[in-house]
Parts: C-alpha cells; sequence; structure tokens
C-alpha cells in the first residue's frame, strides 16, 4: 500500500487518514501540536456531516456522545420576539435522513481519533510541523520545521486556515479578516436558569450582532457565542476578556438574551477570518481538504461537515489509484467538491450580513419574510445543504424542488431570500 502524508491532525486530518484507511492505503499523520486533541467549545452537525460519519464507521459514537436538540430556532434580540423555528422532529429525520445535533469539538474529535489510532494502516505523529514539501514524478517530500524530511506517494494539506500547504500550492497570503469579532464562553449547566435550558440551537439577531447559544457536553454545559460586527481589521484568536466587558458590546440587547451573556465567565475572543473560494486545489501529488482549501465563516454552522464531506469523497476517488494517478484522482475531487464548497462559503459570509446583523427597517423587513416561511419552506431553503450524500456518485437525500438542475450556488441565494 503506497503511503500518503496528511499534514494536520484536526478534524479533517483525521478524517481523511480514516477514509483513506478504509479504501486501501496508508496514512500519515503530521500534526504540529505536541498532543492530538480539540480545545474548541460547540460544533452543530447536520445530517451531510453523519452521512459522512457513517461512511467514515464513526457515526454511532459521535451520536452517542450528542445532543439532540428539538429546533433551530431565530429570535429578534432586540424584542425578544420569536422569528422562526425549524424544527427538527421526526420529519425533518425522514426527509434529509438523519439528525441535526450538537457536540463539544472533542466529541467528534475523539471518535475520529480512535478510529486511527485502532488502524494499522494509520500512524499519527505529533510535534511534526509541515513547513513545505518538495515533489517529483515518483513522491513528495514534506520538509518539517525540525529539518527532517518525510516521504510519501502523496501530500494532503489538511492543516487549517493557515495552511503552509496551501501557501505554496495557492500563494493567496494571509487569510481574509471579515470584521467580526466572537466572544465565547461554556457555562457548567447548573449555572443556567431553568427556564434558560433550552435543547435548541438559538440565535438572537441584532443591529450588527447576534447571540448563538445550546447545550453541548450531553447537556453539561452551554455553548455560548456572540458576534459583533465591529469592523476588527487585525486577525487575534483565544484572547482573554473580561467578562463585564462582553455585555457591552452588544447595544440594544434585549432583556433574555443580555441574561444569557451574564451568565459567561472565561470569555475569550476571536477576529473571524475566511478565504476568497479559488478554482486552484491541486498540485500533482498534493491537494488540499478542508479549511486549508475552503475556510468559511461560521453562520451556515457547515465548516466541520464540509470537512468531513471532503474525507469521504477523496477516499472514495482514490480506490485503486496506482503510483501515477494521484494527479488526476486529486484532480476529480476538486472538480467534485469546488462548487458546493464555494456555495458554502458564499453563503456563510451572506448570511452574516443579509439575516443575521441587519438594523432597523432592513431588520423588521427580515424577520417579517422569515415569520411567513412554513416549515417545509425553511426544509426547501436548506435541502442543498443538509440532504446532501457524498461518497454516493450523484446522489442526494433531498433534492431542491426543481430537481436539482439549479447549481449549488442559485440553492444558496434560495437559502437567503426568505
Amino acid at each position: 500500500m503506497a503511503r500518503i502524508l496528511i499534514a494536520g491532525g484536526g478534524i479533517g486530518g483525521l478524517a481523511t487518514a480514516v477514509s483513506l484507511a478504509r479504501h486501501g492505503h496508508r496514512a500519515l499523520v503530521l500534526e504540529s501540536r505536541g498532543e492530538l486533541t480539540e480545545l474548541g467549545a460547540g460544533i452543530q452537525l447536520a445530517p451531510n456531516a453523519f452521512h459522512a460519519l457513517d461512511l467514515l464507521g464513526v457515526g454511532g459514537p459521535v451520536r452517542e456522545r450528542a445532543v439532540h436538540i428539538d429546533e433551530l430556532r431565530f429570535m429578534d434580540g432586540t424584542t425578544g420576539q420569536r422569528v422562526a423555528g425549524l424544527p427538527l422532529d421526526a420529519a425533518y429525520r425522514r426527509r434529509f435522513g438523519g439528525p441535526y445535533a450538537v457536540v463539544q469539538r472533542i466529541d467528534l474529535y475523539a471518535p475520529l481519533l480512535a478510529a486511527c489510532q485502532a488502524s494499522p494502516a494509520v500512524e499519527l505523529r505529533t510535534g511534526a510541523r509541515v513547513r513545505r514539501y518538495t515533489q517529483d514524478e515518483t513522491g513528495v517530500t514534506v520538509h518539517l520545521a525540525s529539518g527532517e524530511r518525510v516521504r510519501g506517494a502523496a501530500l494532503v494539506g489538511a492543516d487549517g486556515l493557515y495552511s503552509a500547504v496551501r501557501r505554496q500550492l495557492v500563494g493567496d497570503g494571509p487569510p481574509q479578516v471579515s470584521g467580526h469579532t466572537i466572544y465565547r464562553s461554556v457555562v457548567p449547566m447548573e449555572r443556567v436558569p431553568r427556564d434558560l435550558r433550552w435543547n435548541t440551537v438559538t440565535l438572537w439577531a441584532g443591529p450588527r450582532w447576534h447571540i448563538v447559544h445550546y447545550p453541548i457536553g450531553g447537556g453539561r454545559f452551554l455553548n455560548l457565542a456572540a458576534t459583533r460586527d465591529d469592523g476588527a481589521t487585525e486577525a487575534v484568536a483565544g484572547v482573554p476578556v473580561e467578562a463585564r466587558r462582553v455585555p457591552g458590546e452588544f447595544p440594544g440587547v434585549g432583556e433574555t438574551p443580555r441574561r444569557l451573556l451574564g451568565l459567561g465567565a472565561d470569555w475569550r475572543s476571536w477576529v473571524l477570518c475566511d478565504r476568497d473560494p479559488v478554482a486552484r486545489w491541486t498540485d500533482r501529488r498534493v491537494v488540499l481538504v478542508g479549511d486549508a482549501a475552503h475556510p468559511m465563516l461560521q453562520y451556515a454552522a457547515q465548516g466541520a461537515c464540509q470537512a468531513l464531506e471532503d474525507a469521504v469523497v477523496l477516499g472514495r476517488l482514490l480506490v485503486g489509484a496506482g503510483e501515477t494517478a494521484y494527479g488526476q484522482r486529486f484532480g476529480w475531487f476538486a472538480d467534485e467538491r469546488r462548487e458546493r464548497t464555494a456555495a458554502t462559503q458564499s453563503a456563510a459570509r451572506a448570511m452574516g450580513q443579509r439575516l443575521y446583523h441587519p438594523a432597523g427597517e432592513a431588520a423588521h423587513r427580515r424577520d417579517a419574510l422569515l415569520s411567513a416561511l412554513s416549515t417545509e419552506d425553511l426544509y426547501d431553503r436548506v435541502a442543498w445543504l443538509h440532504g446532501a450524500r457524498v461518497g454516493v456518485p450523484g446522489a442526494a437525500f433531498d433534492q431542491p424542488p426543481n430537481g436539482g438542475r439549479t447549481s449549488a450556488r442559485h440553492r444558496a441565494d434560495a437559502l437567503l431570500t426568505p
């Protein structure tokens, strides 16, 4: 079996390793950190993610760790009024072929890590920061920060937003700063008043800000994420913030979301970044996946979902690949994934402006339009995202009303046009 190198041991890297091993390849994961773990807070997983996880053989363990919520709820963050809700009940699961659930990042990561550790075809290395690569007609050499060189038949860049592999392959400079600052806190559920313990993903939309909360960790914690469109120009990550400062960043916030913000402690802030979609993901024996290929803002809740889809598709397309076939197969992978991921990137950006952050009359129009949508209308608008079944060529569990003839970009616009 040929050995494929994977730069990055995050969710996308481990999922790719599992997929490659399940399809007859050996994988060597090169992780820059000193240990394999995930420190982040919450992730939302739509049915398309669970379909991918099932194909990777870890859907069961993730379901067991997940919180299966009842509704995606959209609230006016200033008036406190309910605007719309997307039920995640049996009808939703029938339509899209799986649940919608939320997890703590480690609850998604740990089953993938266990699957890698259980596979004789996967090798995991920590403290191995990839700096660059060289390649020839027989393979790829990865150059580590330590000075060591590692040889493989091909290289998958799964090294995230600041990918060294992408820097060499695409050369598009630093990520694009969104101008949005997100404040995150995880609150023990025993500190949350009972009247605020909602089994929902709830979004409170205000003028140039929004607040999201949902239970994680099997219901032991409340995940709080509060985002402000503040024009930030410098990328920062994980900066501690005094708790008393956070509510003041959200002018006009209503009583209930203000109570929620008051629960937060040990707040940290990030300035959100993404990148423009690009046409080129491959360089002969080198390919990008996940955030290295198509980093997106959090607003569509699809970043991890798309990385899992990437892993499944790449594994399937490499079945039977010979020593000279990597460039061709990687090209097929990029062709299959490019439009869908670009549409998701674009939708995530637009949702922040057109759905979550309008003010004044624009917010009133949004609320009126959203509140007029039926449950089936809402299902139709998310079908292109939630209903995808990757790994099954040409198949989708749920087709849009026109039978799938429109592009992913047009379906993204439909999601944003109530």
